[in-house]
């Protein structure tokens, strides 16, 4: 491979790269988040994505019923811009303000946190899953939605179904898909 990888930027990556990930056999609705997206809805449907040292975040209003996910590779980036939602400072925000728009209340909302593995070396506190993760329990910690689920750090990758009828999510590594 020719080229710098000094200026490799992980943010930038084609959601094309993940089509091969998504699951076409579910029998109900499913939505597949890529990197760099937010999905919120009320309707009944799952909620996929796949976890490396990004980090996602379910919000679930539990009378509402309503829920949505953020998926985000890099806890801090511009708020302007076409990949903007792939950095956790403003992705989390902008997760809430869609919930929020559906008539959710904070007050309603459970969160939960995923991801943030460290497949290299080095120290794992310091490693950008640990960031992409702090950043979320900082976040969620700032504006007191409590912190329901979590599956966090580790030395691998995972898929994430969250289902939005009733807040259920399924973590699989990839070990185990």
């Amino acid at each position: 491979m020719s080229g710098d990888l000094s200026k490799f930027n992980p943010a930038v990556l084609p959601a094309e790269f993940m089509k091969r990930f998504e699951r076409t056999d579910a029998k109900e609705p499913r939505h597949f988040l890529y990197p760099g997206q937010v999905f919120v809805t009320a309707n009944p449907i799952t909620i996929s994505t796949i976890l490396g040292s990004c980090a996602a975040v379910c919000l679930w209003d539990i009378h509402k019923r309503a829920g949505g996910m953020n998926h985000y590779l890099l806890p801090e980036g511009p708020s302007e811009g076409l990949n903007r939602l792939r950095y956790g400072n403003v992705a989390n925000p902008e997760l809430l303000k869609q919930i929020l728009a559906l008539g959710c209340e904070i007050r309603h909302l459970q969160a939960r946190v995923f991801g943030g593995s460290s497949a290299f070396g080095g120290d794992p506190l310091q490693s950008l899953g640990s960031r992409n993760v702090d950043l979320a329990e900082r976040f969620l910690r700032s504006t007191g939605i409590s912190v329901v689920e979590r599956d966090v750090s580790g030395k691998h990758g995972r898929r994430l179904a969250f289902r939005v009828l009733d807040g259920v999510t399924t973590i699989k590594n990839f070990d185990q898909v």
